[in-house]
């Protein structure tokens, strides 16, 4: 089933909870399957970590989350969904990526398509 959100899915928020160690961990299956399932490595993905407003619970610091989405390259924002803190930012950040994404995509076709046009033109028979 999660196959099918994915396959259909233009953009994705890696969620975890900055209270637990493990759902840092856990995440990183969750990417692997985004991108198998989407088949490339360019998918528009934006690392979340929520419960930023319980830091004397918190287990994941600042700079594990920020060295994952470098590794990862992507944005990261921590958020609480419970106090409403970065939610719209979050959903914001994910259309900035699927539209930067979707524009590198066409350009690229745009230099296939001219290249093979080129290369059709040019050739002799």
């Amino acid at each position: 089933m999660r196959d099918l959100y994915i396959k259909n899915g233009r953009g994705f928020l890696v969620v975890f909870s900055l209270t637990s160690w493990q759902s840092f961990l856990d995440i990183r299956t969750i990417r692997e399957q985004i991108l198998r399932v989407k088949g490339t490595d360019n998918v528009p993905i934006c690392l979340i970590g929520n419960k930023c407003d319980a830091s004397l619970q918190r287990q994941v610091t600042p700079d594990d989350a920020l060295a994952l989405a470098q590794t990862w390259s992507c944005p990261y924002i921590e958020t609480s969904a419970k106090l409403a803190i970065n939610v719209n930012d979050t959903f914001a950040e994910i259309v900035r990526e699927i539209n930067s994404k979707m524009k590198t995509k066409k350009i690229k076709k745009k230099k296939k398509k001219y290249r093979k046009s080129f290369l059709n033109c040019c050739s002799s028979p």
